[in-house]
Order: structure tokens, then sequence, then C-alpha cells
């Protein structure tokens, strides 16, 4: 893993390289994700365009003084509009995770009561048939403790966090970081949206085929006639029994739409992560031997059925934990944080999930990508990411296939061979 020779003399990380961003054009304007260019009359018009940017479109910004593209923070006379923009932003967020707390919240206390007023009801019904004198207290008491152990108000708990709890959290806290948009707050947010912009617009077709590997298997599981998770899934009495290959092919699986929504989305974001920092092949590799070491986990440790890729997620983000404090001038500190609240996160939600979320392929998968980044990545205070070796291709190569493999076998599997 060795740095280019022309890259030796380098000293920035590749995101703050002033070339990766496009050449300005004369004059003012913005572009925005997609790259689409919109030229301004104006420096005044540029600023007005960004005051009122409905959505975050606006990534980046030209201006007679700047040779290249820049984000728009990096203008101290779009300082102001850019200001109000996310002040905007956020409170519109605000206003809609409050409104989902509302919504979730009222579904998850309308539930429980109706799920204790039948516990109660049917604890009182038995205590008469059995002739037993329960106190009110004692039926409340019996009921509470239904309410508790109900794996659906668990799972109705998770949603009310996720979709509500963490977003309401998210959006009070940047609301609250503007408060010092003027005193180094906008400084301190650069690095960051450079290094989201750069990686924004880096290409990860590795990622791109193992979503799609997971989606092909996502179809075949939801074609009428098919088989169910049993065909292809981390069954533990089959795997113990000698059908090793389920080991691969639970990963590819999902449990319902919402499990392979949020696992792909966690792909996306994370495998991208992987792909344009460390590089393909140990993408590849962290996920098959870190869902192969999570299901391993399952397989001893959990007597259910397990379906899903988030052993292998857990070890691709314990990967980036150890290989980002290992490269820390590749990426911003603040960006990293980010990783260690997805840890916290998942921890919270499988603590709270316990009953439902293999918590034992969690945390193997986890401890094997942590393992890997330290046995793997030597640390380095280069900026430059490593370049892959021959080996790491061959490996990578090898990994690839088997997961191709994997999935195909899986889809095979579930339509009934």
């Amino acid at each position: 893993m060795k740095p280019a020779a022309e890259d030796s003399v380098l000293i920035l990380p590749v995101w703050e390289r002033p070339e990766v961003f496009p050449a300005a054009p004369a004059g003012w304007g913005w572009a925005d994700i997609k790259g689409k260019t919109t030229p301004c009359a104006s420096s005044a018009e540029l600023e007005e365009a960004v005051r009122k940017d409905p959505a975050g479109r606006i990534q980046l910004v030209w201006t007679p003084e700047n040779p290249r593209m820049v984000v728009p923070e990096e203008v101290i006379w779009l300082a102001d509009a850019m200001l109000e923009a996310r002040t905007r932003w956020n409170r519109a967020d605000l206003a809609d995770a409050i409104g989902r707390v509302r919504w979730f919240g009222g579904i998850l206390v309308g539930w429980s009561l109706l799920v204790g007023w039948s516990a109660f009801r049917q604890v009182s019904a038995f205590a008469e048939r059995a002739g037993v004198d329960l106190g009110t207290g004692d039926r409340l008491l019996a009921a509470a403790r239904h309410v508790l152990g109900s794996w659906t108000l668990g799972i109705a708990l998770l949603m009310f966090i996720i979709f509500a709890l963490v977003p309401w959290y998210g959006a009070r806290k940047r609301l609250r970081g503007l408060k010092d948009w003027h005193h180094g707050g906008r400084i301190s947010v650069i690095p960051v949206l450079k290094f989201e912009t750069w990686l924004d617009g880096q290409r990860a077709p590795v990622t791109r085929w193992l979503l799609g590997l997971m989606a092909l298997v996502g179809i075949a599981q939801i074609v009428p006639g098919t088989r169910g998770i049993e065909a292809a899934g981390l069954v533990k009495s089959a795997y113990l029994g000698g059908e090793f290959w389920r080991l691969l092919t639970a990963p590819f699986l999902h449990g319902n739409i919402v499990h392979f929504l949020m696992n792909a989305a966690a792909f996306a974001y994370l495998g991208k992560r992987i792909e344009v920092l460390a590089r393909w092949p140990h993408l590849v590799m962290v996920f098959l031997f870190s869902a192969c070491v999570g299901g391993e986990a399952s397989a001893r440790l959990i007597a259910g059925t397990s379906v899903g890729a988030s052993g292998g997620l857990m070890g691709m983000l314990g990967f980036l934990l150890v290989f980002e404090t290992l490269h820390s001038r590749l990426v911003p500190r603040s960006s990293r944080r980010r990783l260690l609240a997805g840890v916290a996160t998942t921890a919270v939600i499988g603590l709270l999930g316990y009953r439902f979320i293999d918590n034992a392929a969690h945390g193997g998968g986890l401890l094997a990508g942590l393992a890997y980044g330290w046995i793997v990545f030597p640390r380095s205070a280069s900026p430059i990411r490593p370049k892959t070796n021959p080996t790491d291709r061959l490996v990578g190569t090898f990994a690839m296939v088997v997961l191709t493999a994997s999935a195909g076998f899986a889809v095979w599997r579930i339509a009934g061979s």
C-alpha cells in the first residue's frame, strides 16, 4: 500500500486540494450536487440565490476572486446569506422532527395502553377462573410486565427512536451550532463540507454492485410462489448440521422492506466511504469477513433464524473507526465523530430491541471489522490515501466472486430449487 511517487510531495489530503474542484467560469454562479451550473449576473444575485436556497441544492459557488469553485461557507461575504439559509433548513427539519415525535409518540402511547388494557383484562379473567384473589395493584403490575415484554411494542419503540427521536436531536444540535456561526462556527464546518462534497463526487462501482446483489435477492424474496427465509437464511440447526453455505447467503436476505431499506442506506454510505478512502478490495474483504464472523457468533449464541447484512455493516463501521483513526489526516475530525455516533446509536437500539435484534451478529461483526483494520493497516501520518497492491486486488477479486456466487445461490434457493 505505497503512495504514488507523484503524490509523495503533497501535504494536503485530497479533499483539501483546490484542483479537485472544478475551475471557476467568469463572474458569479453556483453548481448543484449533480454538477449543473447556474451563472448569476452579479454578486447580489448569487447572494440572493444562496439565501433562498430551498433545500441545500447549492453545493459549490464561484466568484471572480476564486479561480476554482468553493463551498459557499468559504466566501466571507456569503456568510450572512448562508446563516439565514441554514437556519431556515434546520428549523424546517426540527418542525418536521417534532411532528414525527408527536405522531410516532402518539402511536407508541396508544398501542402501549391498548396492550396494557388487554393484558389487564386477561390477568383479571384468569384470576377469576382460578379463584385467585388478585388486587388491582397486582393486576396492573402483571399488565405492565406484559407491556415491557411485548415485541410489537419494542419494534414501535425502535421506530420512534430511529425515525423521530434521532432526527429531532440532530436538528436541535445543528440549530444550536449556528449560534456560533460568526465566531468560528462557519470556519469549523468548512473542512467537513469540503470532504463531503468531494466524497459525493467520487464513483463507487463496487458498492453499487453489492447493493445490486442485495436488491436482486430482495426481489427474489417478494416474487409470489418463492420460498421464505428458511431457504437461504441462517437457520441455526441447518447451519450447525453442515449447511455452511448459509453463512454466505443469509447476509443478502432481509426480514421485510424496512429492514432492507435501512441496511441498504447504511451500506451505500459506509461502502462508498471505504471504497473511496481504503480502496475497493478492502470493502469486499471487510464485508465478507465481518458477515461471516457475525453469522458465526449468531449461530453460537442465538437460537432463532437470522438474516440481513447487519453483521457485515457493523464490521464496515468498525473498520472505518480504526482506519480513520490510524489515518487521521485523511478525514476531518468532526466527520469521524459521526461513526462513533453510529456505533452508540446501534448499541442503544440493540439494548432496547434485544428480543428481536441479533446483537450477537452485530457484536461479532463489529469486532471483526475492528480487528481487520488494526491488523491490515499500519498507522500513518500521511494525508495520502493508501494504494492497493497485487495481493489486495487478488484477494479482493476472490472475495467478490464469493459474494456474487453467494447472492446467485441465494436466489436459486429462494426460487425453490
